[in-house]
């Protein structure tokens, strides 16, 4: 199976989002160009200064075209399941391969690489893309990098290529998922001997945010605006976390920490909750920090792209998801689906593997979308 041996050397590259892609990246650049495209790079530093790498590569000329898109990123591997082997040790146990970012999404890399073995460049008449990015697992930050200064994706755009975001669906076509919303609240104190009264407990101010925040929590459960009955779960996740870092009992806390993430879905506004966090934050003397933002992805799942992809995949109908992907960032392009060997019920466990059925049947429907739309 071609994509087996792809497979095992992109798992073998250790690229957690906290450490750099440049080796994986290197790896897909090398492998776009020998199979004949031509290749773009984009590098960035992340806020700890760690270099990223984006690669974008086009194959063949002319307009429209199917345009792939994966990520190189994986996350952390802790707790592995075995000391048999580690997670960046391919493992094949049975009919699994088991490795971290095995199922999400090396995968799916894979798979697009073996599929495009089997097609010449003179064979094409449209152009095939392939964009594999980093951060996707933090924020989706690499693809804000493409998004904003990838050449290859304007071209993408302007020639109206079909977008194919390669995340694990069981290769069922995915014409929706929620966003992604997070941000820190911080409150300030000063640290001193509970008994001397001199500190200040920033604890204090962070009570009444958090007061407001279960509010807003409570009411995304409820309140129809909030829920969008399409997904499961149909509601936002409002997810609250506090931490106030002290080490004892005795010491009045100097900082509080909340953090909230949530996932808005397609027509919602994000925006009205968050005003309503800042708001609050003023009133209690908190500082608000948005950390990450992504919009939901949706495309018309009666439009002629998602029914020529479910006809083609041999579904009695397309889906929603409730995790998100690089889609989020890739608006722009006008028609897109999500769809990608593998299971995300596998996806971040400390077992992470796909099946080599998954493997085989991802690389034969690659090759049909190429065929489809590039031939």
């Amino acid at each position: 199976m071609k994509a087996i041996p792809y497979l095992n050397d992109l798992v073998r590259f250790k690229s957690p989002s906290q450490e750099s892609n440049i080796q994986v990246s290197d790896y897909v650049q090398n492998l776009l160009n020998q199979l004949d495209f031509q290749t773009e790079r984009i590098e960035y530093q992340d806020k700890n200064d760690v270099t990223k790498v984006n690669i974008i590569g086009k194959k063949g000329t002319g307009r429209g075209g199917l345009a792939y898109f994966g990520h190189t990123d994986v996350v952390p591997a802790l707790n592995w399941f075995t000391s048999d082997f580690g997670p960046y040790d391919p493992t094949q146990i049975d009919d699994r391969i088991y490795g971290r970012g095995s199922c999400d999404m090396k995968g799916s890399v894979a798979c697009m690489i073996a599929a495009v073995e089997k097609f010449q460049t003179e064979e094409l008449k449209a152009p095939l893309y392939i964009t594999c990015t980093a951060d996707e697992e933090v924020g989706f930050i690499g693809a804000s990098e493409v998004a904003e200064k990838s050449e290859l994706y304007k071209e993408m755009v302007e020639n109206e290529a079909f977008g194919l975001i390669g995340e694990p669906t069981m290769l069922q076509i995915v014409h929706a998922h929620k966003g992604i919303f997070g941000f820190n609240a911080v409150s300030k104190g000063k640290a001193a001997h509970s008994s001397s009264g001199e500190g200040l407990n920033a604890n204090l101010a962070m009570i009444p945010f958090l007061v407001d925040m279960k509010q807003i929590h409570d009411e995304t459960l409820s309140d129809e605006k909030w829920l969008n009955h399409d997904f499961d779960p149909p509601h936002i996740n409002w997810n609250i976390g506090i931490n106030d870092f002290n080490q004892a009992r005795n010491i009045t806390s100097p900082q509080s920490v909340c953090t909230v993430y949530f996932r808005p879905m397609p027509g919602q506004i994000p925006e009205i909750l968050y005003e309503r966090v800042v708001n609050s934050a003023e009133k209690h003397g908190l500082s608000v920090t948005l950390e990450v933002k992504g919009g939901p992805f949706f495309t018309d799942p009666e439009s002629e792209y998602v029914q020529a992809m479910i006809e083609l995949a041999g579904c009695e109908k397309s889906i929603t998801v409730a995790y998100g992907t690089d889609g989020s960032i890739f608006t722009k392009l006008k028609n897109k689906v999500v769809c990608g060997p593998g299971s995300i019920l596998q996806a971040h466990k400390n077992d992470e593997w796909i099946s080599l059925d998954q493997l085989q049947k991802g690389t034969d429907f690659y090759s049909k979308l190429i065929r489809y739309f590039c031939q």
